[in-house]
Order: structure tokens, then sequence, then C-alpha cells
């Protein structure tokens, strides 16, 4: 199990982190920094801190602009189909007088963009490899059939970090997630290993949007090796994960927008217990009321269910 709440496993409690409530990221990063006989890194798996908690600050942008970045975010909930323009003119609406530059630069920060085809859209960009979609008319009859990973933007009282989760598709548990203050793709591969590390089994099928952390090849050699084929959404089209960006609405509704935590430390903690109230006690219409745990880890011993088609 681990320790710190930015890196979990989803059976993780919140009352089993080693970093208690009373700790803070500056008195971390002060006991890191008066020990020069460790390395950073094997200082921060003593503490149970991950290196992206170590090294998040707080962000330079302003106070003005986390505002439109947090109301960016839930106008992008509500309408996944506007770009740029549309939601500057809600915007506006609101009485927030922005031009699209500006909008069109935060929503490149927070990683969103609209949800529509796009002419060339399994183009790869230099570098990265593309792979089909394959999950086209696909019957999903059980677990470990199809896992589905996503990123998103979460806005913190002074800055924002990107959560990461790793979910079967089927039952819809997720097995791990992950905040990191940078979307590089490491901790979206220590995501997805964390995930297997439960030892539930492989997935057949990976599939994420194209995303450069999930068309790194950091991202394909961990899943590849696992012996796991990988699909990948077409641009703009995050629909096609489409029960992974129900669970985004959930947890930013439910908790991160009421919670607004005050920095990395606190939302780890705070996610720790909306992730495993969600796995654990959440009961499901689809799955005749079940829980996610429930029906991926005895999919036979809590009714039928229907297969889900991609």
């Amino acid at each position: 199990m681990d320790d710190y709440p930015n890196r979990h496993s989803p059976t993780d409690s919140a009352d089993e982190t080693k970093v208690q409530a009373t700790g803070t990221l500056t008195t971390l990063r002060s006991l890191i920094e008066s020990c020069e006989d460790l390395s950073i890194r094997e200082q921060c798996e003593l503490l149970g801190l991950s290196r992206s908690g170590y090294y998040y600050h707080a962000s330079p942008e302003t106070p003005e602009n986390l505002a439109l970045m947090r109301r960016l975010d839930e106008l992008h909930l509500e309408h996944p189909v506007y770009g740029s323009r549309r939601l500057r003119e809600l915007l506006r609406r609101e009485g927030l007088v922005v031009n699209r530059k500006r909008v069109s630069r935060l929503l490149q920060i927070m990683g969103i963009e609209a949800i529509y085809p796009r002419p060339f859209s399994s183009r790869p960009q230099a570098g990265h490899r593309i792979c089909a979609y394959l999950l086209e008319g696909l019957e999903i009859t059980g677990p470990n059939q199809v896992w589905c990973a996503d990123i998103t933007y979460v806005p913190l009282a002074c800055g924002y970090m990107y959560l990461v989760a790793v979910m079967d598709w089927w039952s819809r548990y997720v097995l791990g997630w992950e905040l990191s203050n940078s979307q590089e793709a490491e901790f979206c591969v220590r995501a997805w290993e964390a995930s297997l590390e439960l030892g539930h089994g492989v997935p057949l099928i990976s599939n994420t949007d194209q995303g450069s952390q999930f068309t790194s090849e950091a991202f394909l050699d961990a899943v590849e090796s696992a012996g796991t084929e990988v699909s990948m959404d077409g641009r703009g089209r995050c629909l096609d994960n489409r029960f992974i960006e129900r669970l985004w609405r959930s947890v930013k509704y439910e908790d991160i927008y009421l919670q607004d935590y005050g920095d990395g430390l606190a939302a780890g903690r705070g996610l720790a217990r909306w992730f495993a109230e969600y796995n654990n006690q959440r009961p499901h219409q689809a799955l005749n009321y079940a829980t996610p745990a429930q029906y991926y880890l005895d999919p036979d011993g809590h009714g039928a269910r229907p297969a889900v088609w991609a």
C-alpha cells in the first residue's frame, strides 16, 4: 500500500496514511532539504511523499486567472462541446470580460479541449505513436477486459494540480489514481503500474485519449509490457471514454469544488477518502445497486448484469 495520498490504490483508507493531517508540504520539504546523506528520491520514499508532491509549488498564475480557470473547468463539465469562443461568451454573460486568446491559453494549461470531430484526427504528433480505437462495437462482459485512463485538472485554493485515474470499464472500479503538479507521463505510468500491483489481473485492452502522456513511449511501454493491447480515442472525442468522464464530473461536484483544497497534500487526503467511498460504498444503478468493488472483485456474486457495449 502506498503511504502518500497523492498515489493510491482504491482500497487505501484515509486513516492509513503515514503523513498525518497536521503535516504540511512545507514541513516535509524542510525535513528533506536538511538531510544531505540521502537523495531526494530516497527521502521522499521514506516519508511517504511522492516526488511530484515535493516539487509542487503554488501556481504562478494570478488569483484572477486561477478563479477563471476554476470557472472554465465548471463550464467545460456542463458544456463539453464548447470551445474557447463559446466559453468566452458564457464568461461575458457572467460579467467576466476576457479575450479569446486568454481563454485559450488557460484551457491549454488546464489540458481541456472541446469534444468534436476534427479532420486528420488520427495524425500523430512528431515522435508519438497513435493507436487505433479498438472498442467500436465491442461487447464488454466482465472485469479486466478493458481498463481506461484519463487526466483532469484539479483547482486548488492557491494553484492547481492534475489527477489521473485508471478505471475498469465494466465495473467502474477505480484501480489507481495519482496527483501531479505537471502533465508529464511519469505520474500516469505510476498510476498504471500501481493498478497492476493490486494483483487482481491484467486487462486485455487499455483505452485512453491521444494526450501526450498516453502516447509517450514510457506509458506505451508500460502497457504493452504487461501484455495489454493499446486503444486510443479520436482527438476531441472524450465521450469515447465516457465512463471515466462521468467519474470526473462526480468527483469534482461532490468533492473538489466543495472542499477547495489548499494544497496537494490536503487534496490527496480528501481524494483518498472520496475514491474509497466511491469504490466500496457507493451503489450504482447500472450494477444492480452493488458497489464497483463488489462487481469488480466478485462479478458473479451480485446478480447478472448485461454486457456493456463500447
